[in-house]
């Protein structure tokens, strides 16, 4: 039986997915959603391969998930492809340059969105974690859905939540703990689960 959002009733379309995540392998996982928002901290993110294994598990599970972007890469013709692959335009202008700030009335908006970030910035290794993501959930009053690429145990999705409360430094603690164990694609390139020093309001984009 398919892992569906809010487990509503798999469509077709979610369960041939399913069947082909499980035949590479791997194993949609989705732990019950507190609401019908959150920010999805996706890590460990170190290879291009994890994006067909995350697109596999968004049409498997039928989540409103979705990435964001800067407005102007969404021009036509190449905006189209964009949106059909989740992504969201951001119009910094209306939230006066500030690209957390523009994401916040994305979330804001939606009834229901899984807004994913890839926290690392990189698919190479770190000195930590971009902190923009914290500042989205924190703001818009969402959790934070801590959501893995787990190449060692072969599982993709969301394995819990955490509720930001301001102090960073112990939700990055529960945040390690939950992700204690799991293995990117290139173990080597994973980034340690430490806040990265924010540059200023508007920093932090992943």
């Amino acid at each position: 039986m398919p892992v569906t959002w809010m487990n509503r009733p798999p469509t077709p379309g979610s369960r041939l997915a399913t069947f082909f995540l499980r035949l590479f392998g791997w194993e949609a996982v989705l732990a019950p959603p507190p609401g019908p928002k959150f920010v999805a901290a996706v890590a460990p993110h170190t290879s291009n391969a994890d994006f067909w294994v995350g697109i596999g598990w968004r049409w498997a599970t039928g989540a409103p998930a979705h990435w964001v972007a800067k407005r102007e890469l969404f021009a036509f013709p190449v905006g189209v492809v964009l949106r059909a692959w989740g992504g969201l335009p951001v119009d910094r202008r209306r939230a006066g340059g500030n690209f957390v700030g523009g994401v916040v009335e994305i979330i804001r908006r939606e009834p229901e969105i899984v807004l994913a970030v890839a926290p690392e910035g990189t698919r190479r290794r770190a000195e930590g974690w971009k902190t923009g993501f914290y500042y989205m959930a924190l703001e818009a009053g969402v959790p934070i859905g801590v959501t893995v690429f787990d190449w060692g145990r072969k599982r993709v999705g969301v394995i819990g939540y955490l509720t930001p409360t301001g102090d960073i430094e112990a939700d990055f603690a529960r945040m390690r703990a939950l992700l204690g164990g799991v293995r990117g694609h290139t173990p080597a390139h994973e980034t340690p689960v430490i806040p990265r020093p924010r540059a200023g309001a508007g920093a932090g984009q992943g």
